[in-house]
């Protein structure tokens, strides 16, 4: 007969061997699954077309013709689409069956983005047929009504409505700081400073893509106290140092956390790159993809925004193309019917090369597995 004493140390023993045994057999399970996906990708990626490729970079505004809609996921082979206010439309059960709808006729599985930060830019307060609410509060409102347990809790709650809609990829948080309360982005911040833009970023990040919900920060450099690009041209005079150790917090504590995705915006950092907005420079996105190390998805903010219209009309360049020259994986535009084209003719004229495409459907297609999307 065992000692008590030796008793107590066997079943201890035994235990920790079995807590051992299932943790090394979940690695594995895991590590299993992991080169299935990756395996999966590799092989979709050699067996895309280069139309299916070039498709797959846009992220496109869809109308509510459904069989519009449907012919242009199939044809064109689209990567994602996004859903504003006025796509909100019909009761829950129709909105649902149409987001399936597109999904079904989409070779690749899609992307289906939508931008919900709460407060004045809320898709989901469109319709309350859908959603249930007229208002979500913004993360300054959440913050007022009960610190970063209340914001994580909204975040948490947006993602889980995203994800029983059918939509997986959500533009939010905003990393942006701005001290200046009349600014146009200062109502969509933490409303805080870096520091504490950074820790709220890092604990809303992976609250958000626990629920198979791809989180994205933007917008980057960082909008500060800058112009609405939606309308014109900005200009920041701000030296990279400042970015670097002020701007750049919030997007290194988001990618800290395993962020899927950076927006990138369209301001003009006059001390990096002087002339072209930060969505069509590779000066600019350098800085994300290089110096922050930033390994996943770069998506443009919209590529029909007036400062991009500006600065293209000014020099007669194809936008789409000079933003996959710059380095973004993926662009907002619903301009794919010639940007496809555009696209082919620059793969041609070697300016850009197959290796940059391949390098970002990969990202893009890691990204749709990482969200449960077979590819």
């Amino acid at each position: 007969m065992r000692h008590p004493i030796q008793h107590a140390i066997w079943s201890a023993s035994l235990g920790l061997l079995a807590l051992a045994t299932v943790t090394v057999a979940t690695q594995s399970i895991k590590a299993h699954a992991k080169t299935a996906s990756t395996k999966r990708i590799d092989y979709r990626l050699k067996h895309m077309t280069t139309n299916e490729k070039l498709g797959q970079l846009f992220v496109a505004g869809v109308s509510n013709d459904s069989a519009a809609t449907k012919h242009d996921i199939k044809n064109y082979h689209l990567g994602g689409i996004i859903l504003m206010g006025n796509n909100f439309v019909g009761t829950k059960t129709s909105f649902k069956n149409r987001l399936k709808g597109y999904q079904k006729v989409a070779k690749t599985p899609l992307l289906i983005s939508t931008d919900q930060e709460g407060g004045t830019v809320s898709r989901l307060s469109s319709n309350t047929r859908i959603s249930g609410h007229s208002h979500y509060y913004s993360p300054q409102e959440a913050y007022r009504h009960g610190g970063m347990k209340k914001v994580v809790s909204i975040y948490k709650y947006q993602a889980k409505q995203l994800h029983s809609l059918g939509i997986n990829w959500d533009f939010a948080p905003v990393a942006d700081v701005s001290a200046n309360k009349g600014s146009f982005i200062y109502p969509r911040t933490f409303g805080q400073g870096y520091s504490a833009t950074a820790k709220y970023i890092g604990e809303v990040v992976p609250a958000m893509q626990r629920y198979n919900v791809a989180a994205t920060l933007k917008h980057f450099p960082g909008y500060g106290a800058a112009a609405d690009t939606h309308t014109g041209t900005a200009v920041v005079n701000r030296s990279l140092k400042q970015f670097e150790s002020q701007d750049f917090l919030p997007f290194k504590a988001g990618i800290k956390a395993g962020v899927d995705s950076v927006m990138v915006t369209h301001i003009i950092l006059k001390q990096v790159d002087p002339t072209k907005p930060a969505s069509l420079s590779k000066r600019d996105i350098n800085l994300l993809r290089n110096t922050l190390g930033f390994k996943g998805v770069i998506v443009s903010d919209s590529l029909q925004m007036g400062a991009v219209t500006n600065y293209v009309n000014q020099h007669h360049v194809y936008r789409d193309v000079l933003a996959v020259q710059a380095g973004n994986d993926m662009l907002i535009s619903s301009d794919y019917k010639q940007g496809i084209p555009q696209l082919k003719r620059a793969l041609a004229k070697k300016q850009i090369s197959m290796t940059q495409v391949n390098a970002s459907v990969k990202r893009i297609l890691t990204m749709k597995e990482k969200l449960g999307l077979k590819v």
